[in-house]
């Protein structure tokens, strides 16, 4: 099977390059401001002492629930692997019981 045949086959979106990058106030030295324009993200980061950017909140709770759900399994909150290859495979594994429960869910 060739490679073209395999990316004809992926399925939902394609997927699009992200223009911003969100983060908090511990990531807003210029150093990381720096090396997100290197890679053409433009950085939304509040800077130290200065008010919190409006509705970063509504955005930043996304990431922070799927944290949460992935924390929900104790192999994945702690790391006990040294290799990266067996926590891919279990953080893999998470989402598909995670998304599998939530299907189960909404059908019932």
């Amino acid at each position: 099977m060739s490679d073209d045949h395999v990316a004809a086959r992926r399925f939902g979106r394609p997927r699009r390059r992200p223009e911003a990058l969100l983060g908090d106030k511990g990531y807003g030295s210029n150093a990381h401001r720096d090396a997100l324009r290197h890679r053409r993200f433009l950085p939304v980061i509040c800077r130290k002492g200065a008010p919190n950017i409006k509705g970063l909140g509504k955005l930043r709770y996304v990431v922070e629930q799927t944290f949460a759900l992935l924390h929900q399994f104790k192999r994945l909150a702690v790391r006990l692997e040294r290799r990266t290859e067996p926590h891919d495979a279990f953080v893999s594994l998470a989402r598909s019981l995670i998304c599998w429960r939530r299907l189960k869910k909404a059908h019932s």
